[in-house]
């Protein structure tokens, strides 16, 4: 944690960082990243891991009461395996090395992902209605471990996991709400396995959660206003807003 308690302009950040906190858990979940950006920016990297994941379980709590009957169950269930794996490497990783590399390769990984996005778009923009494109089993199983692994991975090592569920969803093209559904699910279980994992590295201390006390409204906040924003966006607003904050969260990765 900072050795100096953190200046009006560090609080405004924080601040700042709970206010994307909530609206990503309700609306757009590219803004999680900008979050952990701006968290970064006042603490240093591994604290602001610890400090950050009480808050992103407040926003889950609320995103799961607002959106549990939407998730697709089929789509988690496929996901859970890979996940559980890639948390356990991240583990590893935190305890071996640090995140500069990772954020370099999550960074270079999205665009790719952001890219092959835009072209299906592009391929499919005089279609009248898109469907769910065809995958084989061992097509989509691949699909579902590279989403689930990468997933787990870097939302262990960094809190920047969303922006790689997002692009599996908008790839299989998940309507909104049942994206929304799925992703609240996904992640408040993903950020409650994270809790002793990240007190037994020393991440999630009683500094940590002093700082995050103040926050909590700025999340609640946020979550409200997300929520109110969701319910007016059509679909393909949505998926070009996700696709738009997915690729500013590789540009941050790869920046930060």
């Amino acid at each position: 944690m900072t050795a100096a308690e953190p200046t009006a302009l560090d609080w405004s950040v924080l601040a700042l960082g709970g206010l994307l906190i909530g609206f990503s858990k309700t609306a757009f979940g590219g803004m999680g990243t900008m979050a952990a950006v701006a968290f970064a920016l006042v603490l240093p990297t591994r604290a602001s891991t610890g400090t950050i994941l009480p808050l992103l379980l407040v926003g889950d709590v609320i995103a799961v009461a607002l959106y549990r009957r939407h998730a697709d169950r089929g789509v988690l269930l496929r996901l859970l395996p890979s996940l559980v794996v890639g948390m356990l490497v991240g583990v590893a990783f935190l305890r071996a090395v640090d995140d500069l590399v990772l954020r370099r390769t999550l960074g270079v990984l999205l665009l790719v992902l952001a890219l092959l996005q835009v072209l299906d778009v592009l391929r499919h923009r005089g279609s009248a209605r898109r469907e769910a494109p065809e995958h084989s089993p061992a097509r989509a199983r691949t699909l579902a471990a590279l989403a689930g692994g990468g997933t787990g991975f870097s939302t262990m090592v960094a809190n920047a996991a969303g922006p790689i569920s997002s692009m599996y969803l908008l790839l299989m093209r998940v309507p909104k709400m049942a994206f929304v559904g799925t992703v609240a699910w996904l992640f408040f279980l993903l950020n409650v396995v994270k809790v002793p994992f990240s007190a037994g590295l020393g991440l999630l201390t009683a500094e940590s959660l002093r700082i995050d006390v103040p926050l909590v409204p700025a999340v609640l906040v946020g979550a409200a206003v997300g929520s109110r924003v969701l319910r007016l966006v059509p679909q393909a607003v949505f998926e070009r807003m996700t696709l738009a904050l997915t690729a500013v969260a590789a540009v941050l990765l790869l920046v930060t």
